[in-house]
């Protein structure tokens, strides 16, 4: 009989669920000091219709979200989310990345995957008051942002951070790129606890 060890359940209860047509990534769950960060390896939003923008010239804008929730069709206890410009080097073939909002900060002369996990690491949701031993699930939103989502979410005193969560209360539209994933449940005594580490940029 093959010995299953609590790692390994661990591991399999971290498995992702993402948009139709997209493989499932295993969306990896850390406790970085009072927040929790997530990273996905093989979640990639730097292709299609976005990378097509971006080695025209354009820049992409990514809304991103991050939340948790005491179950996985529950409404969210707590969330972060934050705006993300990407820019692409046609010469350099090197994405840039600039975070808005209070804690503004860039990044350039990245590779496409490295771009993607440096927005990531950027996106933190607090974890106080969540109880070491309550079981919670986590849920990663990234979506292209529209023209109507910039006109309601960008105003003359900045990022309206009201406004961006409300995005995140509606479904993506049928063509919006959008990628979506989940982990849990998950409990913060199983998380290794990390120092809370600067982020560059």
């Amino acid at each position: 009989m093959v010995n299953v060890t609590r790692r390994w359940w661990l591991l399999v209860s971290l498995s992702a669920t993402l948009s139709p047509g997209l493989a499932a990534p295993l969306l990896q769950v850390r406790r970085d000091g009072d927040d929790i960060r997530v990273s996905a390896p093989h979640l990639k939003f730097l292709t299609g219709k976005p990378l097509e923008r971006l080695k025209d010239g354009a820049s992409v804008t990514f809304l991103a979200q991050l939340s948790l929730s005491t179950d996985v069709n529950a409404l969210a206890i707590k969330r972060a989310v934050d705006r993300f410009i990407v820019s692409y080097d046609l010469w350099e073939e090197k994405f840039s990345v600039a975070k808005t909002g209070p804690d503004a900060r860039s990044i350039s002369h990245l590779s496409s995957s490295a771009a993607e996990s440096w927005c990531l690491e950027n996106l933190a949701v607090g974890i106080d008051s969540i109880p070491p031993n309550k079981p919670f699930w986590i849920r990663l939103e990234v979506r292209a942002e529209e023209p109507k989502d910039q006109a309601s979410v960008v105003g003359e005193s900045g990022i309206n951070l009201t406004r961006l969560i409300e995005v995140f209360s509606n479904p993506a539209r049928s063509q919006q790129p959008h990628w979506e994933a989940e982990a849990g449940p998950v409990r913060l005594q199983d998380l290794k606890k990390q120092g809370r580490g600067a982020r560059t940029g």
